[in-house]
């Protein structure tokens, strides 16, 4: 298994490996330009020799011969900005794969803008979306529809498992296939330059990511063309008549008789203009679409896919000779060649009086687009899940330290979730610290207490972050992750909301509620729920009334919970339930500072910092002995009322 350092270093020496490529052909480009213009000076020169030496008759025939080298180095140059332009983009994209390594947000594209996700049971909560959030960590997709497909498999609510590990086998074998996952990005970034190239005339703003359903929009509306079948009919009916009585009339059989059908013949193909012209535009449009996807197209077309049997059966719209994407664009470009010669003004006049050119094609064309309507949408679909696959595979690549979790069904003797050196992907990795955490049985309640700024809400985050990527099909970050399907809930990060009238206590409520109906909720996956203090906005008394009718209410439901509170009081649950655990992250003060391990402990946390933060940060608060001693004294009386009342 390679190690980070190693990635790190591998990536860092391809960027400079492309650096300097790119350079070379740089350079070379620059003399090339150098060369075109001595060239075309030289060319105008000889020339001008040429004409006054030789004579008109000879400069018309020659002049022509010296534009050939010019024309060959002018392709030459285009080749080599074509390389330059590609190996500026490859860099960029190893690039962001460091800066994916790093955390190093400033080099990452810009995060898709999705709907808010107010009411998700653990979007905000995990920080899934948004500016510094897994998903713009693991989004790799250009196209707007693939970053939204893989920002729906993180945000699932309800675990498929067959899904799961059908996305599981397809990332495994995407995940060996480096080279074509870089092309499939490469190709992707290279369409997406030559689009904002084509429409930055019109729009300047650059579109930030491809939209398909723009193309498949278009593609839906209404065509003229299929209109034209009946007059086209009717037309090629005509053409023979007209030649028949034509050839009746110079054998002197007929009168001109011919002249009339041809009328006739002339008036139907005029009539029918308004519909044709409208239908080359289209078509136009479609096979410039189509080559510009040509190159993810070709890709997956040619890709040898032999022993990697999910993407293929993935791909397999690709590998059949008769759907495939190449074959239906060079039906359309057949079309666009025929109607291109409706652009020259006197073969298009001797083409259409003789035959019904235009209106043929039209209808042809019309024919294609509607077998694309079926075929289109399929071919762009399997393009955006490989994009969201890519993202899962290339978040293995870049955070070498991930493994595939297993997904079981629970047995009797299975354990519904157990996870080691389980760490969280937004942490660096110089400061991350992983831990170990099982659960026993579904019911069970884990309490998590410990000082501020000990870890409690990282820790609930890292359950859930790789829950969630387990879920989705991708891979978490850690040493092993076996646990059942789980719906997922947190109350982690509540807000306010002042739109809509609610206090911060109210809408902790609100979720609360939500996670106790969820856990309840029968002939459902279990659910693992998250919490980080219970009862925040309200006063000492109220809130550890009702967090230990809360927390009662919890214990032995069919999900798995994990509590993280400063109440030390509710360590006490443990007594009253054998569902009830408690763990405990510890603090230190060392030379003047507040020392944290991060790591998790068993038990509850046997001391508090708040007055330590307190005093560190220069506010007037004396920690001395007797203070320390009284405060001790009057939570073990509080304490000791309590046990009483309990009794």
């Amino acid at each position: 298994m390679i190690t980070r350092e190693k990635r790190l270093s591998v990536l860092q020496r391809h960027v400079e490996r492309l650096q300097r490529r790119k350079d070379a052909f740089q350079q070379r480009s620059n003399q090339l330009s150098r060369w075109r213009l001595l060239l075309f000076v030289l060319a105008l020169i000889i020339s001008a020799v040429l004409l006054l030496t030789l004579g008109a008759l000879w400069w018309i025939i020659l002049t022509p011969l010296l534009l050939i080298p010019f024309v060959v180095l002018v392709y030459w140059h285009r080749q080599v900005e074509t390389a330059v332009h590609q190996l500026s983009i490859w860099q960029a994209l190893k690039q962001t794969q460091l800066a994916r390594m790093q955390l190093n947000w400033a080099q990452l594209p810009e995060p898709l803008l999705l709907p808010p996700q107010q009411e998700h049971p653990f979007a905000r909560d995990l920080d899934i979306l948004g500016e510094r959030s897994i998903h713009r960590l693991l989004d790799t997709a250009v196209t707007q529809e693939g970053s939204q497909r893989l920002g729906t498999w993180l945000l699932t609510t309800e675990p498929q498992p067959a899904i799961i590990l059908a996305r599981q086998a397809r990332v495994r074998e995407l995940l060996d296939l480096t080279r074509l996952r870089d092309r499939l990005q490469l190709n992707a970034r290279l369409l997406m330059a030559e689009n904002q190239a084509k429409s930055s005339a019109k729009r300047p703003e650059k579109q930030a990511r491809w939209q398909g359903q723009r193309l498949l929009d278009w593609l839906a509306q209404p065509d003229e063309g299929e209109t034209l079948r009946p007059i086209l009919i009717v037309l090629i009916a005509l053409v023979p008549v007209n030649f028949i009585l034509l050839a009746l009339n110079f054998m002197g059989i007929l009168p001109p008789l011919w002249f009339g059908s041809w009328l006739i013949y002339g008036m139907l193909l005029v009539s029918q203009s308004n519909k044709v012209t409208p239908v080359f535009k289209d078509a136009a449009y479609l096979a410039d679409s189509l080559r510009t996807l040509n190159g993810i197209f070709q890709l997956l077309e040619r890709y040898n896919f032999n022993a990697r049997a999910s993407l293929q059966q993935l791909c397999a719209p690709f590998l059949a000779a008769a759907e495939r994407p190449s074959a239906h664009l060079r039906r359309v470009n057949w079309v666009m060649a025929g109607a291109g010669l409706r652009y020259n003004p006197m073969v298009a006049i001797l083409l259409n009086a003789v035959i019904p050119w235009d209106t043929f094609f039209a209808y042809r064309f019309s024919r294609i687009k509607a077998e694309l309507q079926d075929l289109l949408p399929s071919w762009l679909d399997i393009w955006f899940e490989l994009e969201a696959l890519n993202s899962l595979a290339n978040f293995a690549y870049t955070y070498p330290e991930t493994v595939f979790p297993q997904i079981i069904t629970l047995e009797a003797d299975e354990l519904p979730f157990v996870g080691k050196g389980l760490g969280h992907p937004l942490i660096a990795a110089e400061e991350r610290i992983c831990n170990d955490f099982m659960v026993g049985s579904l019911g069970n309640i884990t309490i998590i207490t410990g000082s501020n700024m000990a870890g409690k809400s990282s820790f609930l985050r890292t359950l859930g972050v790789n829950l969630c990527l387990a879920q989705a099909g991708g891979l978490i970050l850690g040493n092993s992750l076996r646990s059942i399907p789980f719906r997922l809930a947190a109350s982690i990060t509540v807000t306010d909301s002042v739109s809509d009238g609610f206090s911060f206590f109210y809408a902790e409520v609100r979720r609360l509620k939500s996670i106790l109906a969820s856990v309840q909720q029968a002939d459902a996956w279990p659910l693992f729920f998250m919490i980080d203090e219970i009862f925040r906005g309200t006063n000492n008394r109220e809130r550890l009334i009702g967090s230990r009718a809360y927390v009662r209410a919890l214990i032995g439901c069919a999900g798995i919970g994990v509590i993280a509170t400063h109440d030390l009081e509710l360590v006490r649950l443990e007594d009253e339930s054998t569902h009830v655990r408690n763990f405990h992250f510890r603090d230190d003060v060392v030379n003047g500072r507040m020392v944290f391990d991060y790591k998790l402990h068993p038990g509850p946390c046997p001391t508090t910092n708040a007055l330590k933060i307190m005093q560190l940060a220069g506010l007037p608060v004396n920690i001395d002995k007797k203070n320390d001693t009284e405060l001790h004294r009057g939570n073990t009386e509080k304490h000791g009322e309590e046990r009483e009342k309990m009794q």
